[in-house]
């Protein structure tokens, strides 16, 4: 009768799989299929027709509009008129409503003048509004010189 002994059991072969290589081999290729699937995508060739006409023209050049420190409204460098102003507004509006409104407002100015160009564009069907501010390099007013 065959006795096992202690010092015999360590050089048993390991019956447990290492799966961790594996793991990682499969990683690799489910990226690789991700990275390759659009790259697989058949398209369809087709002949286009070919035929003239007019291309929809989209005006977005911006409009500024502007209030200096003694409260005059400008658009794009002209004076205004503040009554003037409303009808001014719905004739962009009426040509085109995506036109783009720039608001530049001297920084002395107080909100009531701005809120009134805000208030005169959401009136008019102008909605995309913006403001304009000067970078980094301004001073505040109450700034010690």
């Amino acid at each position: 009768m065959a006795m096992h002994s202690p010092k015999n059991q360590g050089h048993r072969p390991m019956s447990d799989i290492n799966i961790t290589p594996m793991v990682d081999v499969m990683l690799v290729l489910l990226v690789i299929f991700i990275m390759a699937a659009p790259l697989m995508t058949q398209s369809v060739n087709v002949n286009l027709p070919s035929e003239k006409a007019e291309q929809i023209s989209t005006d977005n050049t911006p409009v500024v509009l502007s209030i200096d420190a003694s409260g005059q409204y400008f658009i794009d460098k002209a004076p205004i008129a503040p009554a003037d102003l409303a009808a001014v507004l719905s004739t962009l509006a009426q040509k085109n409503a995506e036109t783009p409104i720039h608001i530049r407002a001297d920084e002395s100015i107080s909100y009531a003048k701005v809120a009134h160009l805000l208030t005169a564009s959401q009136q008019a069907g102008l909605s995309k509004v913006s403001f304009l501010t000067q970078g980094g390099t301004g001073k505040a007013a109450d700034a010690p010189k």
